[in-house]
């Protein structure tokens, strides 16, 4: 027995040291600068926590392990940071997002996403329009976050006749939460030049009442033509809404992202702010290419490419950078009810009976055409991919996802999925058809999570448009994974409150919040969701993966990026409602503390 014994306490020295070996290999230049222990790491390579501690040199991970191994490495001028047993994992990546106008957002006329009648809608704005009387009579007011698909009563009307009767002479322009519509008064249109006779923008639409004249509200292109008669920011508003948005990003835990609708100003402002030292997470941005200028490919192609000449960064850094590697598309709008500008391959439904008898059938409105037509759409995606450039294409409806993936199909003809990422944005709408052909052309699912759950846009106003068979499979998210499509998260903000961790939550319950209402409590559709560790996958892992970036973040591993996150739970053992939550209490990009709160507030590097 004492021969079985020692040969035992042998056996497990043996395999001791092996393990020891590759973490002694790494260590055999200087001392980490810092070694976190005493936690539940998840590398995020396994089911769960398979470490105690981490160590950083030089930006980078050093070694994950036992708190012994790490121990072991540590010099004179190491720092040591007690995580007291809390749960460590690699940083948020967040694939889909719109921070500028975040930043900006928090600080203009904020309908805050919040259910209104129309009397409510008039008086918020109204004092908007009180506070800001030194703007008289001419200066635009614009008010953001106005949640139009859940006005109360349901069928509320709004039209320019809404704000007329408001006490200005200013133009208005309330722009909806989703970002595909907004409403604007007479004097707006006055200024925009558009009467009856104004013809619909390619990939917009300007609503008509009965008579001809426009109603007021105006969809996608039309609506964006018009934002940009607002004055823009000046460069420091820019740069202040970018910082604003940094800390909200670090806050959640954020340690990389996409602006998916870059253009020359919004990276200009982060890139001054990152030459003033205030950049805290990578940053990647998709520059938008029209349907207009996509018939002219090349051109738009050279756009592009000279601002990633002047902005990109070239292969990360420990401190965060800018990089510039994708192109936004954008193909329809979006599903719900009153806009339909979501691309459907059968038809939206319409009540053919009566408010208190309704009978809801197959109508003749499938929503707009595609905004890029079929050649014109795989012509910009090859031209791009020629370049270096991936796709990533927004795509509400089933028709328009069944366009992106056609155009991925002819891609893929040329570049392999190692190449050339290509990405389909928000996935509302797909039809079972098309689940398995993400997997077979390597289309990257970026889905908006916080979406998947009962809500007045989605049952309110999309439940009945959509017809029953349609809706029970609305946000695919569990079927799509199912089918082996690779998952990432984005969460389109602001489009939604920026709460990474409800969002992750609504991932694995398809529940709303318990103070949601009845009407809204329990599960959307018969979707099955995803795992807690499907979700954390896919903020961290495939979301690095689709930002063509899985070498260097997503996971903690040796030689990787020191992106990495403390929680104050671990959201894989918790009863998943309460994943919604969770607490960061420390980011830490490329080494350095970006966020921090107690206990880390005075620990951290």
């Amino acid at each position: 027995m004492t021969d079985l014994r020692s040969a035992a306490r042998h056996a497990r020295r043996i395999v001791a040291a092996l393990l020891l070996m590759p973490v002694l290999a790494l260590a055999a230049g200087a001392p980490p600068e810092v070694v976190y222990v005493n936690g539940r790491v998840f590398t995020g390579l396994g089911q769960g926590p398979s470490a105690q501690a981490l160590a950083v040199r030089d930006g980078r991970i050093l070694a994950t392990g036992s708190d012994a191994s790490i121990r072991a490495l540590t010099g004179p001028g190491t720092r040591v940071v007690d995580l007291g047993g809390r749960f460590l994992m690699p940083g948020l990546i967040d694939g889909h997002l719109h921070p500028l106008e975040g930043g900006q957002k928090l600080v203009k006329c904020n309908l805050n996403y919040e259910r209104l009648t129309v009397a409510q809608l008039q008086a918020r704005i109204q004092k908007c329009l009180d506070d800001t009387r030194a703007h008289e009579p001419d200066d635009w007011l614009v008010a953001v976050n106005w949640f139009r698909e859940a006005m109360i009563p349901r069928d509320a009307v709004t039209t320019l006749a809404t704000l007329d009767v408001l006490k200005t002479s200013r133009p208005i322009l309330v722009a909806s939460s989703f970002g595909h519509s907004a409403l604007v008064n007479t004097r707006a249109l006055k200024v925009a030049k558009i009467d009856a006779h104004t013809p619909d923008p390619g990939g917009g639409r300007i609503d008509h009442d009965a008579h001809g004249s426009p109603s007021g509200i105006l969809e996608d292109t039309a609506y964006e033509r018009t934002l940009a008669l607002v004055p823009a920011p000046t460069p420091a508003e820019d740069d202040a809404a970018a910082r604003t948005a940094l800390r909200a990003l670090a806050a959640q835990g954020v340690t990389s992202f996409l602006d998916a609708e870059a253009d020359d100003e919004t990276i200009s402002a982060f890139a001054r702010v990152q030459r003033a030292g205030g950049l805290t997470g990578r940053a990647h941005f998709a520059v938008v290419v029209q349907p207009e200028e996509a018939q002219h490919p090349d051109t738009a192609v050279a756009r592009v490419k000279r601002l990633a000449q002047a902005y990109d960064q070239g292969a990360p850094k420990s401190a965060p950078g800018l990089q510039v590697r994708n192109i936004k598309l954008f193909l329809d709008g979006v599903i719900s009810a009153p806009e339909f500008t979501g691309a459907m391959v059968d038809p939206y439904f319409e009540n053919v009976g009566t408010a208190a008898h309704p009978r809801w059938v197959p109508g003749k409105n499938r929503g707009p055409e595609v905004y890029f037509a079929p050649e014109v759409l795989k012509g910009m995606v090859l031209a791009a991919a020629r370049a270096g450039f991936g796709p990533h294409m927004h795509c509400d409806g089933d028709r328009a996802v069944r366009a992106a993936l056609d155009a991925i199909q002819a891609l893929r003809r040329e570049f392999p999925e190692s190449v050339v990422r290509a990405a389909i944005a928000h996935d509302e709408a797909v039809h079972p058809d098309d689940f398995p052909r993400f997997k077979e052309l390597g289309a990257i699912a970026v889905l908006s999570f916080q979406w998947e759950k009962r809500a007045p846009d989605s049952i309110d106003n999309d439940e009945d448009f959509l017809g029953p068979e349609r809706f029970r499979i609305t946000e695919p998210a569990g079927l799509l994974a199912a089918a082996g499509a690779r998952i990432a998260f984005g969460s389109d903000w602001p489009v939604d409150p920026l709460n990474e961790w409800f969002a992750l939550k609504v991932a694995v319950t398809r529940e709303n919040a318990p103070d949601a209402g009845a009407k809204y409590q329990g599960r959307l559709g018969d979707d099955p969701g995803l795992t807690a560790l499907q979700a954390l996958n896919a903020i961290t892992v495939n979301a690095a993966y689709e930002l063509h970036a899985e070498n260097e973040v997503g996971t903690l591993e040796p030689g990787k990026l020191a992106d990495f996150i403390v929680l104050d739970r671990d959201p894989l053992a918790i009863e998943p409602r309460a994943i919604a939550a969770t607490r960061v209490l420390l980011t830490v990009v490329g080494g350095r503390s970006v966020h921090a709160s107690a206990p880390f507030t005075s620990g951290a590097p």
